[in-house]
């Protein structure tokens, strides 16, 4: 049985900053590793971009995007938040830009420039990486982790650190094993869901525009007829309903609204319903006797809605537009202002990009991220009840929770 200071499961974003931190300390540490890699689930990250934090210098803000359970993250985001994480990674060569949305990305090299530098800073300071050896249990003994048993070996240490990711994106090595050794400690895990993922509707014709990404547009949420939210920016249409940035953001809360959900997608948000029927009403006056219906609509959407809004509209695609009544330009532009959507669940894990729910966070320490239950046991990164928008908010909990797991004794 092999023996160290300090035992990381998990080689994701949370396992490496944590295995850097600890070892900076002097510590004896090693990550253990199921996958043949490293940060599998790290080089998707942004698509591959990695957008690795957000500017966002009002930690009150930052951290009300992690809803009721971001109060959490006030202790280690005063040892490691946002500005530490950017000064971090420009010291070890990653070099950064902010884009839209104060997103933080490498300004070269992306997802596979920020592992390749956390590798080198483990490599620097000593950390034993053992690969391709999923942990099978947590041995647990009188509220203190006796040993780790692994399909190769077993390993012991003073201290133990799971960072093994939630159950979000399976082929990458996060199949959910950390909660199954969290509950071995005697920890809860809160229920579980998809977040950040595609949403599912009942209708079928979204796969008409599917592919098509809309940008500057507003979805509003219903709930029982009753609008409880909305969003503003970018959406896209797939085969199966409805997703990109703002849809996905919409999806960590669906699991919460009880009830009969509905989007509306209003695709002219700048325009009133009146000034949108004054447009269109000159469309038709410029190209009277040269344009039939299907025109107009192609001179008001993008190409790739095309066949989606001429299929929801009661106006036949060939109509010459010098005949459309008034009353069909007020339904039309009631449907441009008003697409509806019927919700019907979410994508599953496989699509997701984090997981809702984990160790619950009643029992962890948030200055320490040490378990209140396994003396020695400590927590980092997705397996806790914590996740957060896109725009770098996810990683974020990753550095923070990770170096401070990685700096207590």
């Amino acid at each position: 049985m092999q023996k160290f200071d300090t035992l990381i499961i998990g080689g994701g974003p949370a396992g490496l900053i944590a295995a850097i931190r600890a070892s900076s300390l002097g510590r004896n540490v090693a990550i253990i590793e199921k996958n043949d890699s490293l940060g599998e689930k790290l080089l998707l990250s942004g698509r591959g971009r990695c957008n690795f934090t957000n500017a966002e210098k009002d930690i009150n803000i930052f951290i009300e995007k992690y809803g009721d359970n971001g109060k959490f993250l006030y202790s280690a985001f005063s040892k490691f938040g946002p500005f530490a994480v950017r000064k971090f990674f420009r010291e070890i060569g990653i070099a950064y830009v902010e884009e839209r949305g104060k997103r933080i990305f490498p300004k070269s090299g992306g997802s596979k420039s920020i592992l390749e530098a956390l590798i080198m800073q483990c490599r620097k300071y000593g950390v034993s990486i053992i690969r391709n050896s999923p942990v099978k249990a947590l041995k647990v003994k009188a509220h203190h982790v006796d040993y780790i048993i692994t399909e190769n070996d077993e390993y012991t240490a003073d201290k133990f650190i799971l960072a093994t990711g939630g159950k979000s994106y399976p082929r990458t090595g996060s199949t959910g094993d950390g909660y199954r050794f969290a509950q071995q400690a005697g920890h809860t895990i809160t229920k579980l869901y998809p977040a950040l993922v595609p949403i599912r509707t009942r209708e079928t014709w979204p796969k008409l525009a599917s592919g098509c990404n809309l940008r500057n547009v507003r979805l509003h949420v219903l709930l029982d007829g009753k609008e409880i939210d909305d969003r503003f920016g970018e959406m896209e249409f797939t085969n199966f309903g409805v997703s990109g940035p703002i849809v996905m953001e919409l999806s960590s809360h669906v699991p919460d609204w009880q009830g009969e959900l509905q989007f509306s997608l209003d695709m002219k948000p700048s325009l009133t319903h009146g000034i949108l029927i004054e447009r269109v009403k000159r469309e038709i006056k410029k190209f009277s006797g040269h344009k039939k219906f299907s025109g107009l609509v192609r001179s008001l959407v993008p190409a790739k809605m095309l066949r989606l809004v001429l299929e929801l509209s009661d106006i036949p695609h060939d109509k010459p537009i010098e005949y459309i009544s008034d009353e069909e330009i007020f339904e039309f532009v009631k449907l441009l202002k008003d697409i509806r959507m019927n919700v019907n669940g979410l994508w599953g894990f496989n699509n997701a990009v984090v997981t809702r729910g984990g160790v619950s966070l009643n029992e962890v320490d948030p200055a320490t991220m040490r378990s209140k239950i396994c003396d020695n046991l400590y927590f980092a990164g997705e397996i806790l009840d914590l996740n957060g928008p896109s725009g770098g908010f996810n990683l974020q909990i990753c550095w923070s929770t990770g170096y401070v797991a990685g700096s207590e004794d």
